[in-house]
């Protein structure tokens, strides 16, 4: 009898590895359709539904012969499986024909053992850990985040510090990104008037797949791409703007909750001067404390965010509230940013329905690779830069590598295939930077151990590139949507396409 409850067991665990991907509906319905919410507040509809995940509800439409069977068990059983919890055990129309098959005494095994699994999926107190006490004794409790006190530096004027040792030796002295130099206070960052500080943020406990802590250390190592003037416009972000190294977030290694404090905190501190923050992840749960800290500075509701990533990003009602897949829902719910000013870029990967609905009934802006395949790219990009100057005063660019296609981003942990090209990345990225008043900006999920070769770090690197140099047009008051230098693009020699400037 034990083997034939094989394949319940092998279903059960199935349906609970697969319940992610379970639509909510298999039919097409209006959306309604409810008036913007106010900065500050939360979305009405933010827990209309919770994506993916099948709601507890009562079985409906119970075939007659199966309802013979199940008025034959105890009440206590006959009401588990009636009241739905089953259904996220066993998928209902799985579990009829397994019934239909059994004998009386199998019928009340296998609701046995569907009710032992429930069980032993949901938490339960005292059995279960629902966390982990720290050492609040532990004499060094917080050393990993205390700031190193001025009295033990030199004396010296507020401002940048270059760390190179010869005049023309950009590779020369201690790795920065971009070869900046660097800030260690806000005061460094006031008296230099520095327009953007870079900073790391080496956290990677969000991820399923590690090595994204690797990702900083990648970027300042090779420098490749971040430095020179940009061939399309003819601008120099390096001779422009004055920008920093502003050294790594604290991390606790082994807690992410302690290191999104701290990560929030830093980020909060370079805004306050006015400069503009570059975070170098690290993994996309960054996006929450680094978006919190915008809210923190600029006001709820007053910062719209660009979210470039293959996934949505919008999970919930995971073990963990914190991780790489759910840094969106709890910025809407908190209410630092409105589902109507969020606008996600290159989404493709194998989300069901249910996550789209429910993008759609709160007014979140999705921009699918499946509307460039119907579209078009250039229909696209400009559709984003739009929307992203629309409502809010303020935007945060957030940039996930896996955005772009495996076959220029090998090294992240969680590729998908049929993404952007570099060619595409780079002219929104730089159009967003220049075309909006840009508060912020983040690149994570570099994985460069997944990459042998240094092309991936060399791409991360030419993506954060476009974004300063958009920034850098922003501060030359270059205002011409999707400008481009006609130095650059081009020779003048022929009036090759009948669209020449030059007086005859």
């Amino acid at each position: 009898m034990k083997a034939k409850l094989l394949p319940l067991v092998a279903a059960t665990l199935a349906a609970l590895y697969c319940s992610t991907s379970l639509a909510a509906t298999d039919t097409e319905e209006a959306i309604e359709k409810l008036p913007p919410s106010l900065p500050g507040q939360v979305h009405a509809k933010i827990d209309s539904a919770t994506p993916g995940l099948m709601p507890v509800k009562p079985l409906e439409e119970v075939p007659d012969d199966i309802m013979a069977m199940l008025n034959k068990l105890p009440e206590e059983k006959r009401e588990f499986v009636l009241s739905g919890k089953g259904a996220g055990v066993l998928n209902p129309d799985i579990m009829y024909e397994l019934l239909r098959k059994a004998s009386a005494a199998e019928v009340t095994q296998y609701v046995d053992t569907m009710m032992e699994v429930y069980d032993r999926v949901q938490y339960k107190k005292g059995r279960d850990t629902d966390q982990i006490e720290m050492n609040r004794s532990a004499k060094n409790y917080n050393t990993w985040r205390v700031k190193r006190p001025a009295e033990l530096d030199p004396e010296r004027e507020p401002g940048p510090i270059s760390l190179g040792r010869y005049l023309g030796g950009g590779r020369s002295g201690i790795p920065t990104f971009a070869g900046a130099p660097v800030a260690k206070t806000p005061e460094d960052l006031k008296a230099g008037e520095v327009d953007v500080a870079i900073l790391g943020a080496p956290l990677d406990m969000g991820s399923g797949w590690r090595d994204a802590i690797h990702g900083p250390l990648a970027m300042r190592m090779n420098g490749r791409g971040l430095g020179g003037t940009d061939v399309s416009t003819m601008v120099n972000p390096g001779a422009v703007l004055n920008i920093v190294d502003y050294g790594d977030v604290a991390i606790d290694q082994l807690s992410t909750e302690r290191s999104m404090q701290e990560v929030r905190s830093m980020v909060r501190e370079v805004a306050e001067t006015g400069t503009i923050p570059f975070i170098v992840g690290g993994d996309h749960s960054l996006e929450y404390p680094n978006v919190a800290a915008m809210a923190d500075v600029y006001g709820k509701g007053k910062v719209g965010v660009v979210h470039f990533d293959a996934h949505l990003d919008t999970g919930r009602g995971r073990v963990h509230l914190l991780d790489h897949g759910q840094p969106i829902y709890r910025l809407m719910k908190e209410a630092h940013v409105r589902p109507e000013d969020y606008i996600q870029v290159g989404l493709r990967a194998h989300y069901s329905k249910s996550y789209y609905e429910w993008e759609k009934e709160i007014g979140m802006h999705y921009h699918s690779m499946a509307e460039v395949e119907r579209r078009g790219w250039d229909a696209v990009m400009e559709r984003v830069v739009e929307e992203a100057s629309t409502n809010t005063e303020y935007l945060y660019v957030s940039f996930d590598v896996d955005v772009l296609d495996p076959g220029f981003q090998s090294g992240t942990g969680t590729p998908v295939s049929g993404g952007l090209t570099m060619r595409e990345a780079i002219p929104i990225v730089r159009r967003l930077c220049a075309e909006s008043n840009l508060v912020g900006f983040d690149i994570v999920e570099l994985a460069p151990a997944l990459d042998a070769s240094y092309v991936s770090t060399l791409n991360a690197n030419s993506i954060m590139f476009a974004c300063l140099t958009g920034v850098a047009m922003h501060k030359k008051g270059i205002k011409q949507k999707g400008f481009i230098s006609d130095l650059s693009s081009e020779h003048g020699q022929t009036d090759y396409y009948g669209d020449s400037k030059d007086e005859k």
